[in-house]
């Protein structure tokens, strides 16, 4: 359920919806992935309120929601493209809440510029990439190579393919997203190439 919501979606009012935004995630039904307004830091003082995506606490619950034919093809491993997408970056919100982090996206007015999660790891801001694909990460690469963003040393990919490390991109497994935390944790910077 990746919906965006903004002050100025539809003629909808932000106001109008808080109350039950925070119901739904106080009663652990949905997780809150806010807005960043700049990627870098800090993060829980630099995003928009008023924008924010929202995910499923329990991607069962998302599954469950979908009608019996699209429950059945996703166990038959078909027809996924519809709902691969969200889906999986679902499924990496769910660990990164579970794991202990909040929630943060980036997407620049205007531009292609988008990034699904950010974390923090002491000094820098790791940007995380979700994608359905095995395609390149665009808005990560970007990220990580502009001078515009200091506190950006590296990423996290999570694809569907083996784990891998390119162009400070260090790529994942989806089911290894619950393990991000630990792995951020025993990482060194020196690991992190050009640094």
């Amino acid at each position: 359920m990746n919906v965006y919501i903004s002050s100025n979606a539809r003629g909808a009012r932000f106001k109008d919806y808080r109350g039950c935004i925070e119901w739904l995630r106080d009663a652990g039904i949905i997780n809150v992935c806010y807005c960043l307004n700049s990627p870098e830091l800090p993060l829980k003082g630099n995003y928009d309120d008023s924008k924010y995506k929202l995910y499923f606490f329990d991607t069962g619950i998302f599954v469950a929601m979908l009608d019996e034919e699209a429950q059945e093809d996703l166990r038959a491993n078909k027809n996924l493209n519809v709902y691969k997408g969200a889906l999986y970056e679902n499924i990496v919100g769910e660990a990164l809440v579970k794991s202990g982090y909040d929630l943060y996206y980036y997407k620049k007015d205007d531009s292609y510029l988008e990034e699904d999660f950010f974390v923090r790891k002491k000094d820098y801001l790791v940007p995380v990439e979700v994608k359905a694909t095995n395609g390149t990460a665009k808005s990560l690469r970007t990220l990580i190579k502009s001078n515009s963003y200091p506190d950006i040393r590296y990423g996290i990919k999570f694809t569907s393919g083996n784990i891998g490390y390119s162009d400070n991109i260090y790529t994942f497994p989806y089911f290894c997203a619950f393990l991000l935390k630990d792995y951020l944790k025993d990482m060194s910077l020196s690991r992190c190439k050009g640094m």
